[in-house]
């Protein structure tokens, strides 16, 4: 076999073939002109593993990038893509559970659509992170090859050339200070979560049986009408919540005064769940007697044992977020 024609096809047939003939010639005059005058194979072998992988070599010769996304735009397209990506997930799951409820009849066991809901978000999500990537991997590819310009250098977010002045406008942020983007979108979709299951625990929460065909809800636990009273309360408590979400995202690091917010919403959000669990009109007649019957036990004891729980859990949680707040806007950078 000759080494040199197999390796000059395997250039020239990744090229336009009205430059086939030029660049074989001139490829074939590269290689002889590195070779000695009586060469052997090994001698060839040396020569074209100097020129290189002729896919690598083919590229030199292109006038368009051989890639999508190349290294000038690359870090600002994973920068956007991690943006992004959490944002419409949440805004299309926030978006899919509130069509599912608005839309909901009384029909179906609530439980049910709940499951469904688990189950087609999981799919949704997937969907969603598929559309992101193709269409922010299309235009990226198209600004690759829109973009004539020869340098490969990096560009920043802003989209400009990097420059040591850039790094005046960055925050160092210690590891066990910042605040993940992931931990933020959890928090406003587990916002969405509960708010949801508030305002319509009458249809949400209670007492199902399995029917054969299904969950059949039966008896609710709660009484709307109670929880609605409170209502301003709970729309404040639902503000601060996603207030701080959007504060921990800005921040993006615990600090003192995201600690000091941390601490009053918790404050806030405990005292109002409080006052809920103790209004004696909060649960239903029938789920409660059920519930004591099932649990050999009698109504009040039932009802006590389910509100200092709930409290119990409440303000439990609510001094660890607090003190675990206050604990990481402590962290110093390490010297």
């Amino acid at each position: 076999m000759n080494l040199i024609e197999i390796y000059i096809q395997e250039v020239t047939r990744r090229l336009s073939e009205k430059n086939h003939e030029d660049i074989a010639l001139e490829l074939r005059s590269t290689i002889e002109d590195m070779l000695p005058d009586d060469y052997a194979e090994d001698d060839v072998k040396k020569v074209l593993e100097k020129l290189g992988n002729p896919a690598s070599l083919a590229s030199g010769y292109h006038d368009r990038p051989m890639h999508l996304i190349g290294p000038r735009y690359f870090d600002v397209y994973v920068s956007l893509f991690k943006l992004i990506l959490p944002i419409a997930s949440v805004i299309a799951l926030i978006s899919m559970i509130a069509s599912y409820f608005f839309s909901y009849n009384g029909e179906e066991a609530i439980l049910n659509i709940v499951i469904k809901v688990f189950a087609e978000g999981i799919w949704f999500l997937i969907e969603v992170g598929i559309q992101v990537a193709f269409w922010l991997t299309i235009t990226f590819a198209i600004i690759e090859r829109v973009d004539k310009g020869k340098d490969l250098e990096p560009l920043t977010m802003n989209y400009t050339k990097w420059t040591p002045d850039d790094l005046k406008n960055v925050t160092i942020i210690p590891m066990k200070r910042s605040i993940s983007k992931g931990e933020v979108y959890f928090s406003l979709i587990w916002t969405a979560i509960w708010a949801t299951v508030y305002f319509y625990a009458q249809k949400l929460l209670g007492i199902y049986v399995n029917e054969g065909n299904g969950l059949e809800f039966v008896t609710p636990a709660l009484n709307q009408d109670v929880l609605l009273s409170y209502w301003p309360f709970v729309v404040c408590v639902i503000g601060l919540e996603i207030a701080l979400a959007l504060f921990k995202l800005i921040m993006g690091q615990w600090t003192r005064k995201l600690a000091i917010f941390n601490t009053v919403y918790e404050v806030i959000a405990t005292v109002v769940i409080i006052v809920i669990m103790f209004n004696p009109n909060l649960f239903q007649l029938e789920f409660t007697s059920y519930m004591a019957d099932l649990f050999s036990s009698t109504i009040e004891q039932f009802k006590n044992r389910v509100i200092s729980g709930v409290i119990f859990l409440f303000v439990i949680f609510g001094v660890f977020n607090v003190y675990d707040g206050f604990r990481k806007a402590r962290k110093r950078l390490a010297r």
